[in-house]
């Protein structure tokens, strides 16, 4: 079997285990949309109070949010089992069973622990996108349409990159570090607004060491049709930098695992 059909066993196995309590996953799912909604909603009222940010109405800012919310939610759908490397499978000594197996490590714990409830996250960002596409009224080809689908795609691994990165933490750590959510949850809520209303150090942080800004900022502005500082071609290869940080945080994962100690347990 290879890892592609293993990969959706185990997919199909951490399913039936969250359907077991159709209950309990209907209201993650249910609280999961209402939180996040609420959230946007929040936006709005800013809005309504200050009607722009540097220029950025609303709906604009509604489609910043839209494509974060919705690349975010897919990311922690795919990589929710990276939060319990530590707890889960270092600490308890559990991570040798991973070992064992004659498959890669990342894909085991990818797959175990995929969470279905995130579907309520990637609802909220469909609705957000739903509000920016109605007051925007747009005219977009099937050229931007696939460059927003290509941003999406491009945030997806960005963020499953700094899950990994969270997880690799462990193997020192043993825990998981709370200042790693300041990267994880912080850049997606720097991401939510266009990058040019931070400072500039800030700006720069998130476009050559964490290339949030690569992945979400600059495809976006361009369709949009405003000005990010960067040639059009690059907004449009830009998210791509999602996906070599992707590779760069696999391979950082990979030195981490050379690094781990069993319990012995």
């Amino acid at each position: 079997m290879n890892g592609f059909a293993i990969y959706w066993r185990y997919v199909g196995v951490s399913l039936r285990g969250q359907m077991l309590y159709p209950t309990a996953f209907l209201l993650r799912l249910a609280s999961q949309f209402l939180v996040t909604i609420v959230e946007f909603a929040g936006v709005w009222v800013l809005f309504q109070r200050f009607h722009h940010v540097r220029g950025w109405s609303f709906s604009q800012v509604a489609l910043f949010y839209a494509i974060t919310s919705i690349a975010f939610a897919l990311a922690d759908g795919l990589s929710r089992g990276f939060d319990g490397v530590g707890p889960l499978y270092v600490k308890t000594g559990n991570f040798d069973r991973l070992l064992l197996r004659p498959r890669s490590t990342a894909l085991q714990i990818t797959a175990q622990d995929f969470w279905l409830s995130s579907i309520g996250r990637v609802a909220q960002g469909l609705v957000a996108l739903a509000v920016a596409v109605w007051l925007l009224k747009p005219d977009w080809g099937v050229g931007t349409v696939l460059l927003l689908t290509w941003s999406v795609a491009g945030g997806t691994s960005l963020f499953f990159a700094l899950k990994t990165l969270e997880g690799t933490l462990s193997f020192w750590t043993t825990e998981g570090l709370e200042v790693a959510n300041t990267l994880t949850y912080g850049g997606e809520a720097a991401a939510q607004f266009p990058l040019d209303i931070y400072a500039a150090w800030f700006r720069k942080f998130l476009t050559y060491f964490v290339p949030i800004g690569c992945s979400l900022y600059f495809p976006v502005a361009l369709v949009l049709g405003r000005d990010a500082g960067v040639p059009a071609w690059v907004a449009v290869l830009s998210p791509a930098t999602g996906f070599a940080f992707l590779g760069l945080a696999l391979a950082v994962w990979g030195v981490g695992i050379r690094h781990y100690t069993s319990t012995g347990s």
